[in-house]
C-alpha cells in the first residue's frame, strides 16, 4: 500500500488567472499571499461549481501540499476548502 503523507496550510486569496481549454472562461488558479508573505497560485482541486464561482478576494483557504521546494515554496498545491 502506497502512503502519501501531506501537509495543509492556510492563505488569503488575492487574485485569479483565467483558465485554458476545457476551463476557458473559469477559473484557472488562484493568486494567494501565504503568511510568509510569498505569493503562489494553486491550481488544481477545484470543482466545477467552485471554478465558475472561485473564494472571493480577501478569503481565507486551506490547502494541501507535498512538503516544501528549494526555494522553499510549497510543492503541488491543491485547493481543499474555503474558511468560513
Amino acid at each position: 500500500m502506497k502512503v502519501k503523507n501531506y501537509l495543509d496550510e492556510e492563505c488569503e486569496v488575492i487574485g485569479y488567472t483565467k483558465g485554458n481549454g476545457k476551463f476557458k472562461n473559469l477559473l484557472g488558479a488562484l493568486l494567494c499571499n501565504l503568511k510568509s508573505d510569498k505569493i503562489i497560485k494553486i491550481g488544481s482541486g477545484f470543482t466545477n461549481e467552485e471554478r465558475t464561482h472561485p473564494p472571493k478576494i480577501g478569503a481565507i483557504i486551506t490547502f494541501k501540499y507535498y512538503g516544501l521546494t528549494s526555494k522553499g515554496n510549497p510543492r503541488f498545491p491543491v485547493y481543499l476548502r474555503e474558511r468560513k
